[in-house]
């Protein structure tokens, strides 16, 4: 009886740390840590022409979970925001180090820092725990979008430690089939209101039976005021009119 590869390979000792490649040239921890980021709620984001939005599927039907503690899309900067797909105790890590990172950015300099910066060294954190032994890699991939220098921006951080600008792109459950409507039907001359009802419908058409506008969780910043606006539910229904 033959066994498969993927076996052989996990019998072998190749995915017992991420300091080691398998002989196809691949981190299996690292690849494991991708599958995870695939299991977690979708997160879809945009850089508009008047600004950036991202919707967030939370996931949390249940009624005993008091639904403002459990936030999706945080807040890095008030110019920034941030969501992520996978371990969410994870990713709360990664966000309080780029909190922390902005706010030392405005006292030593007293300007606001810029969301590549932020982005990059995240994704150098991540790169260092799948190089180093002792430790797994982040199970975790980041989305971060802002208002820089009076321009929509839009990164997305992998667990590997790559990042890259977007126009749009999402993350989480469903991702290829997202970014393959996304592909088809975003363009960029698009607000944030068009946006907004794009990743509903995608969303919808997608979950099907199982979606509900209470499960989504939505926040923007305009060229306009510059202002975070959070909404959730029903609020949504008001971007969308």
């Amino acid at each position: 009886m033959d066994v498969p590869t993927e076996f052989q390979h996990q019998a072998m000792g190749y995915d017992r740390t991420a300091t080691m490649f398998s002989p196809e040239g691949t981190i299996l921890q690292v690849e494991y840590a991708q599958k995870t980021v695939k299991l977690g709620p979708s997160v879809i984001g945009f850089a508009c022409s008047d600004g950036v939005l991202i919707i967030a599927d939370k996931r949390i039907t249940d009624k005993l979970v008091v639904k403002k503690s459990a936030n999706k899309i945080y807040e890095i900067d008030s110019h920034i925001i941030a969501s992520s797909a996978g371990i969410v105790s994870d990713a709360r890590v990664l966000i309080e180090r780029a909190q922390v990172l902005a706010q030392q950015h405005r006292v030593t300099y007293d300007s606001p820092v810029e969301i590549e910066t932020l982005i990059k060294d995240i994704s150098n954190i991540k790169q260092q725990f799948s190089q180093y032994g002792g430790a797994r890699p982040f199970g975790v991939a980041l989305m971060m979008a802002g208002i820089d220098r009076g321009k929509p921006q839009l990164f997305t951080s992998d667990v590997t430690g790559n990042y890259f600008a977007y126009y749009a792109n999402a993350i989480g459950e469903n991702d290829e089939k997202i970014k393959e409507m996304l592909r088809e039907k975003f363009k960029e001359d698009f607000t944030i209101k068009k946006a907004a009802k794009l990743a509903t419908d995608i969303l919808k058409e997608i979950q099907k039976d199982k979606f509900s506008i209470d499960r989504l969780e939505a926040a923007y910043i305009t060229l306009k005021d510059g202002k975070l606006k959070r909404l959730t539910g029903e609020e949504i229904k008001e971007i969308l009119k």
